[in-house]
């Protein structure tokens, strides 16, 4: 039986088990939207932007491990969903997003809502595909999906021209998928891997350091397994937070610009630093001459263009981090590394993490409640700024997949619609939005979507009338001369969530904020914290440009 091709599209999305996806119909993809009416089978989320689709397909792909998906329509449709692309791109998420285009007679001609799609996003896919014949179509599905999720995942953009969305052919999805040139390393090397234990049982400073890949490898217990046997301790990038407990005494916390003192010191002494999916970017290693520059460099990646790229590798380890980490347990010998724990412990107890908590309520202090009354069992979902830098300081991760954040990009707006997309990936857990009155601007039309689908999530507003982060560097950096970040004419957040049809709660005092948050757990439905802090409330400890990850700020 011959199918069109908008059918086959539908078709190949149930082949590779997908329940969900995230869209906003338009004219050149319209026909797929006819055949998903009356497809029982996957749930069509619409969102109020196309940008919101991306997110929350990004959300829901890293709460679940999954691959998300996205939809749009041709022109703005497509151009809508670029920043998204680009974001899971640099946090090397699985998405497959399909975007609707001009007839392929017509393409090339500025006919209406015509861009080029391909062209725009070749540098923030993994791959993409602009479909010529409707007999390719089930093939280059097969290839997307397979490509977004094997190896180090990422995004992959398939366009579908209406002409061939409307043809027929004859429909049989692909047993195996051969992507020429496509062939990425799972094993690691059997004699680097034994290398690399010798070193660890020789080194007297070793330290850990644990990235995004960890947990899109699904290797937090291997982490915990080698970190255990060996008692070496584990500090995480921004990506890396979940991938191993945060309550064990082992565990650093986070590493860089806003890591803790502990983190930023044991990595400047020592002598061994065991890279396990982390690509060493600016926001971790400070000035790069002085990073890590006593240590040895054990870099574990399935990305071999990321070994070496920022921080020169001795010890280099292609493959995947599951893979290679159980090898490595099994050959790499136990040990005690008792005098560099008690350093460690000696700067824990000297530097600890701090903030002036006084009768304000501060924005360390409504994170550290948000743990406490959900007992560190949450999702916790975040947009960029100084909220999410506290959200990573005062929070404890415990499991992986529980905090969720524009890393790489650093997207406004990535918030709100990541928590929906998390929410219906994971209806059983509590989803936690933490964002600021910046950020929370950029995509509040998702509101309708979350408040329409009656999804349980809360949103904590850091609401301090500024964009925060940039005015602390303002502050510390450009002679307090805060250029264009006074947030003035803020809307009121509990009149705006009251008017989609939500709850909404103000909170200005720190005895207001437990009742809050108490009621809000309590209802069971969307409500949104609006938390109003001090204004010029800045995030330490922080690592000025330029200098060494050692050099920080607000340590006393």
């Amino acid at each position: 039986m011959k199918l069109s091709g908008a059918k086959i599209v539908i078709e190949c999305l149930k082949k590779e088990g997908v329940k969900i996806i995230f869209g906003y119909p338009g004219g050149a993809i319209m026909p797929v939207y006819d055949v998903l009416y009356s497809e029982p089978s996957i749930r069509h989320i619409l969102t109020r932007h196309e940008q919101g689709a991306a997110h929350a397909a990004d959300g829901y792909a890293r709460a679940t491990g999954r691959v998300g998906v996205c939809i749009a329509t041709s022109g703005p449709g497509a151009t809508n969903l670029v920043t998204g692309l680009a974001n899971a791109y640099l946090d090397s998420v699985p998405l497959v997003a399909f975007t609707g285009q001009v007839p392929t007679h017509l393409i090339g001609t500025d006919a209406f809502q015509e861009v080029y799609s391909s062209g725009i996003t070749s540098s923030i896919t993994k791959n993409n595909y602009v479909v010529r014949k409707v007999e390719d179509l089930a093939d280059i599905i097969k290839q997307a999906f397979y490509i977004a999720k094997t190896g180090r995942p990422g995004p992959v953009l398939v366009d579908l021209p209406k002409d061939i969305q409307l043809a027929q052919t004859n429909f049989e999805y692909p047993k195996k998928v051969n992507v020429i040139g496509y062939n990425p390393t799972y094993n690691g090397h059997i004699k680097q891997i034994k290398v690399a234990a010798q070193n660890i049982a020789e080194a007297k400073r070793p330290i850990i350091l644990a990235g995004g890949g960890v947990i899109i490898s699904d290797a937090s217990s291997e982490l915990r397994d080698l970190a255990l046997k060996t008692n070496i301790p584990v500090t995480t990038t921004l990506m890396g937070l979940g991938s191993f407990p945060e309550t064990h005494p082992l565990s650093l916390g986070m590493l860089g610009m806003h890591g803790t003192p502990y983190a930023n010191y044991a990595i400047s002494v020592a002598d061994l630093i065991i890279a396990l999916g982390a690509r060493f970017d600016d926001r971790i290693t400070g000035k790069l001459a002085d990073f890590g520059s006593q240590a040895k460099v054990i870099h574990i990646d399935i990305d071999p263009a990321e070994i070496g790229k920022n921080v020169s590798a001795d010890i280099p380890i292609v493959g995947d981090l599951k893979k290679v980490l159980k090898r490595l347990n099994e050959v790499v010998d136990k040990k005690e590394n008792m005098e560099w724990l008690e350093t460690i412990e000696d700067w824990k107890r000297k530097y600890p993490l701090k903030y002036d908590n006084n009768e304000e309520l501060k924005p360390q202090f409504v994170i550290e409640k948000v743990y406490e009354i959900t007992k560190g069992k949450a999702v916790i979902v975040t947009d960029v700024g100084q909220h999410q830098m506290w959200a990573a300081q005062y929070y404890q991760y415990t499991t992986p997949r529980t905090f969720i954040s524009s890393a790489g990009l650093g997207t406004m707006g990535y918030g709100l619609p990541a928590a929906i997309g998390a929410k219906i990936g994971c209806p059983e857990k509590k989803v936690v939005c933490i964002s600021g009155d910046g950020s929370f601007q950029m995509n509040l039309q998702e509101l309708a979507t979350a408040i329409g689908h009656n999804l349980n999530i809360i949103v904590i507003i850091i609401n301090n009338s500024y964009l925060g982060m940039v005015r602390q560097w303002q502050e510390l950096f450009f002679d307090k001369r805060y250029a264009a970040t006074n947030l003035v004419g803020n809307p009121d957040f509990v009149k705006l969530v009251e008017a989609y049809g939500g709850t909404a709660i103000r909170v200005s005092k720190k005895q207001e904020l437990y009742p809050a948050l108490t009621e809000a757990l309590s209802l069971n439905k969307f409500v949104l914290i609006d938390c109003l802090v001090p204004g010029e409330e800045n995030v330490f400890p922080m690592v000025p440009p330029g200098s060494s990850v050692s050099e920080m700020l607000g340590v006393d």
